[in-house]
């Protein structure tokens, strides 16, 4: 394994610690943000491999906002590329929540999508397959 880099984001500090542990065993290098803005500024200064990211932080869509910056904002556009693994305890997909939005869901929907609590083995099959893109 090349040591790949993964970004959580997340506000969860159990999550973000039992996470960090799970990937740090499979010998991935982990950083961590609390909330969207420190999360911004963590892809600037570290360009992780994958994101990790949380819905629900200091607001009920801060997840779909920040993937929305990443991936369609002019002065995220070199990290576009990094895939994010959108992890929450929302229950529905965002397809569902957000089909009233038809035709613009696409700015909001992150490359994969994951209920917690986690099934670990699934989760870390998600990461593999997202590195590898």
């Amino acid at each position: 394994m090349a040591n790949e880099k993964i970004l959580i984001i997340d506000d969860d500090e159990d999550y973000l610690a039992s996470i960090r542990t799970l990937l740090e065993s499979h010998n991935y290098v982990v950083s961590e943000a609390a909330s969207g803005k420190e999360g911004l500024k963590k892809i600037r200064e570290e360009k992780p491999d994958l994101i990790v990211l949380d819905i629900m932080m200091e607001t009920v869509d801060e997840g779909y906002s920040l993937n929305q910056i990443v991936k369609f904002q002019k002065q995220y556009e070199e990290y576009k590329d990094i895939p994010i693994l959108m992890v929450s305890s929302i229950q529905e997909d965002p397809f569902t929540r957000f089909s009233h939005a038809s035709g613009q869901v696409e700015m909001i929907i992150p490359d994969q999508y994951m209920t917690k609590p986690v099934d670990i083995p699934k989760f870390l099959e998600l990461i593999k397959k997202l590195l590898k893109k």
